[in-house]
């Protein structure tokens, strides 16, 4: 490939980045009027569609407290890992 090739595709990513990101904040403000509509509801139907927002709970550990209450045990059971990150700047 090209340098100028490089060029074109960097700016076609950039682009589709753009309207990605238009196309979300879009999306989130849909999800926001919807669920201002439905209030305190869990469950609305609209025609053919069903739309619930309920309260999903979740356990986590706290790693910092757990490294800070015993170190021995977080450092034991903590694992490494390398990724790859792709940027353009």
């Amino acid at each position: 490939m090209s340098t100028n090739e490089l060029e074109r595709k960097v700016r076609e990513l950039r682009q589709l980045q753009s309207l990605i990101e238009e196309a979300e904040a879009e999306a989130e403000a849909i999800k926001d009027a919807i669920k201002a509509y439905m209030g305190d509801s869990e469950e609305l139907r609209a025609g053919e569609y069903k739309i619930t927002w309920r309260a999903v709970k979740s356990s986590r550990i706290d790693t910092t407290a757990l490294r800070k209450a015993l170190p021995d045990v977080a450092q034991a059971f903590t694992r490494e890992t390398t990724a790859r990150r792709f940027c353009v700047a």
